[in-house]
């Protein structure tokens, strides 16, 4: 079978394929204890536009049910290098027009002109980078891993970088020498055996989400799907699972995610698509929210005001 791009992802079926991999069975013996009655592991990429499609949904199942999941991060290696020629792409500039294709599926804020100016020859870097911060502190690597994604996809910033890794995670609160140390040395081998652990477990594009209970019994999400389905899976290994019942005023999610796209305030807040952005927009131009605009939508981030 003829190997696709890994970074022509198939918008349909909301899925950043890799070059290798058939979907097996998850291998009990690699599935570390269980502290809450469902852990998920969760196989993404810095660069996956799916996985990026899908913060929406991600981010409203841990605001509901985060008392009862546990999400591991792993690292699936979606470009090692720029050795394909497959399904249209074969350079950087050719993911360009792609980016802005799926940032209109997703409904989710992407420039693909990174791709024209300052392309990235790999995803291994910021990857790596990702594994050096989870080694300090998982909270803060979860929000670094957000700060180097709005940085490619809406700043158009080439994290492949080391300027722009060490600024994302001084801006996380990371130790900076800790994190260069752990960059250059350990996360290396951390990336390597989540790359192990992808082979081993069948992982063939991302994001792919195994849901596993305290019996071992699994269930898996390929690709970006309604949030409903995320649920569902929920649901179905933890029937009498009980729902947070979170704040959702716009004051509270922002508190929580310091910044939000229109769909993930529709998604956190239940607001219709349409009057969740112009409320945003009334916020913004009331001065109580900041706004960065994209050619392919926009973010939002509490204004930060002076006492």
């Amino acid at each position: 079978m003829e190997n696709n791009n890994p970074l022509l992802c198939n918008s349909e079926e909301g899925i950043c394929e890799i070059p290798f991999g058939k979907t097996n069975t998850t291998d009990r013996n690699t599935i570390k204890s269980i502290k809450k009655p469902i852990k998920v592991i969760y196989y993404t990429d810095p660069i996956c536009s799916s996985c990026w499609g899908i913060e929406p949904q991600l981010r409203k199942l841990k605001a509901e049910y985060g008392n009862s999941i546990e999400i591991e991060y792993r690292m699936g290696g979606l470009l090692p290098d720029w050795s394909y020629n497959s399904g249209g792409i074969s350079k950087p500039s050719d993911v360009a027009h792609h980016w802005d294709e799926v940032s209109l599926k997703y409904d989710m804020p992407i420039d693909g002109d990174v791709w024209l100016e300052d392309p990235l020859p790999s995803s291994y870097p910021p990857s790596i980078a990702f594994k050096a911060a989870q080694r300090q502190d998982n909270v803060r690597a979860i929000l670094f891993l957000r700060e180097i994604r709005e940085m490619v996809f809406l700043q158009k910033k080439n994290i492949t970088q080391w300027k722009h890794l060490e600024a994302a995670a001084q801006h996380v609160g990371l130790d900076i020498v800790q994190f260069q140390q752990d960059y250059e040395g350990k996360a290396k081998e951390d990336f390597n055996n989540d790359l192990k652990l992808g082979r081993e477990l069948g992982v063939r594009g991302f994001p792919t989400m195994f849901f596993i209970d305290n019996t071992g019994k699994t269930e898996m999400v390929y690709g970006s799907k309604p949030y409903s389905a995320f649920e569902n899976v929920v649901l179905s290994l933890y029937p009498t699972v009980e729902k947070n019942d979170y704040d959702k005023s716009y004051e509270a999610v922002f508190s929580k995610y310091n910044t939000l796209t229109a769909k993930e305030f529709s998604e956190l807040t239940g607001m219709a698509r349409s009057e969740g952005e112009h409320f945003l927009n009334e916020l913004t131009a009331n001065e109580a929210l900041e706004k960065l605009t994209t050619k392919n939508g926009a973010i939002w981030k509490m204004k930060i005001t002076g006492r």
